[in-house]
């Protein structure tokens, strides 16, 4: 790798230790990923943020580190309510390290704002073509993908490390020639709402950490694609997708029909909605969760409608940013009306009052892959209205 004069006294620990070890980090990746130098990043968001995830290690990892982040930076979710825990049915000690946490990062100069949609947020504007170091896999593929930025999947120590320095190692999707589809998925039929987020749990255990483009009958809005993005990173490890004259890169680039394919059928789909309806291992859904990724402030405004005038009978969380949250206050004030709750900062993936349920019924193909896994509870997916209808006992 080459690096400038003051990167070389960067690494050499002329600016401080923590700086020393923060590039020490970007060059090994570069090596590693055969990057010819570091270049500028225009912001970084964080992961490694719950105390469920990264325990008493990770708190002290960063809390050794010292110095301000030079780009805007922001962290993934936290693993409650930074507000309302004890809502949540979270215990003092955990909460007690999560704060200890998000104060570590704050020292640091990073905005303590917990979200895995940083491109809802103002001030925090993301644009076509523009370098990033973004570690949270969904809303790496919403850049990728949606916006036509670029970023690779950062791990939360690059990404954080990217703050500090500024910069990243150019490899990856940051390059041309490494954003080219590779594999064409064909969905022939209709879909619309949640069967994105079925459609990125089938495709993406197929696809792998591939690059595919999609060829569908419609044009998505931008929740469907976060839906979509979200899903195929969890299931793969998807980071960039293209759809066929919607995406940026796909709409500027014209690319060719890959070799490889892989036709989805629509009873492929309709089976995710069936995953743990029936068998020995079903149960019933004791906790219905919308928002993973976090909620736009137009889903927001689709829940308030549907639970409008009705009383929910079962534990339900829409979890979204708190800046959404306090943008659109009356969205929030219709939802809660309701009884359901409206949860900032954290997600069902990475809280601990997970662990409280037996059985979540989500809208997420991204939740539906992983909160089995990493929560040890058993997941049902269904669409939103679904969600509501089985919160409301409306069936």
């Amino acid at each position: 790798m080459y690096l400038t004069k003051e990167e070389e006294k960067t690494l050499e620990g002329e600016y401080g230790e923590t700086l020393r070890k923060a590039i020490e980090i970007l060059v090994a990746l570069g090596d590693i990923y055969g990057a010819d130098s570091l270049i500028p990043v225009k912001s970084a968001q964080i992961a490694g943020v719950s105390y469920k995830t990264i325990g008493d290690a990770g708190l002290e990892w960063i809390s050794d580190l010292k110095g301000k982040a030079r780009i805007p930076a922001i962290l993934n979710p936290a693993g409650m309510d930074m507000m309302r825990w004890k809502e949540m049915g979270i215990e003092a000690h955990f909460a007690k390290k999560q704060q200890d946490i998000i104060a570590a990062y704050e020292n640091l100069g990073i905005r303590t704002k917990c979200t895995c949609t940083p491109y809802y947020l103002e001030g925090f504007d993301t644009g076509y073509g523009d370098h990033l170091a973004w570690s949270e896999s969904s809303a790496v593929c919403y850049a990728n993908s949606v916006i036509g930025a670029r970023t690779n999947r950062e791990g939360g120590p690059s990404a954080l490390s990217a703050a500090l320095v500024g910069k990243t190692a150019n490899y990856g999707y940051h390059l041309d020639e490494m954003r080219e589809p590779v594999m064409s998925v064909t969905v022939d039929f209709e879909i619309s709402g949640s069967d994105y987020g079925a459609l990125g749990y089938v495709a993406g255990k197929v696809i792998g950490n591939r690059v595919p483009i999609f060829y569908l009958k419609g044009q998505p809005s931008g929740d469907e694609m976060k839906s979509l993005g979200a899903a195929l990173a969890a299931s793969g490890a998807v980071a960039l997708y293209h759809i066929e004259g919607v995406t940026p890169d796909a709409i500027r680039s014209k690319y060719e029909r890959p070799d490889e394919s892989l036709m989805i059928e629509k009873e492929q789909i309709l089976e995710v909605y069936e995953t743990g309806k029936s068998g020995e291992s079903s149960l019933d859904t004791d906790i219905i969760t919308l928002g993973c990724p976090h909620c736009s402030p137009a889903e927001l405004e689709s829940i308030a409608g549907l639970l409008a005038g009705k009383k929910v009978a079962k534990e339900i969380w829409v979890c979204t940013s708190r800046e959404v949250a306090e943008r659109y206050p009356d969205l929030v004030e219709g939802i809660e009306k309701s009884g359901a709750k409206v949860v900032c900062d954290t997600c069902m993936v990475v809280s601990p009052a997970t662990n409280n349920y037996r059985c979540m019924m989500v809208n997420s193909g991204k939740a539906l892959a992983y909160v089995p896994s990493m929560c040890g509870v058993a997941s049902r997916f269904a669409s939103i209205e679904e969600c509501i209808r089985e919160a409301v006992n409306d069936n």
